[in-house]
């Protein structure tokens, strides 16, 4: 089994996703590897929550130019949007406020 640290790379923080926040939906940057079993073990035992539901999206790099050289491609990721359950406590992204 692979360290929960390794397939939870970091939230995704967005205007977006953090109106998702309320409705108890959190999206983050996961290993490309990773399944949903994977994603919600993880997540449970990170943040002590009850997840519900886990959606993915893989997403491919986008081209890029610097100047006048050949294009190069940023790196392809993973998003997972993870869905709460009603009795489980929300995840705080923002401690130190």
């Amino acid at each position: 089994m692979k360290n929960a640290r390794d397939i939870i790379v970091r939230p995704l923080i967005s205007e977006k996703t953090t109106a998702l926040m309320e409705e108890k939906k959190y999206t983050f940057v996961v290993d490309r590897r990773a399944n949903k079993i994977e994603i919600k073990n993880a997540l449970e035992e990170i943040f002590d929550v009850k997840v519900k539901a886990v959606n993915t999206a893989n997403y491919r790099g986008k081209k890029k130019r610097l100047g006048r050289f050949p294009a190069g491609f940023q790196p392809r990721w993973k998003k997972a949007v993870i869905t709460l359950t009603d009795d489980s406590k929300p995840i705080e992204l923002f401690e130190g406020r």
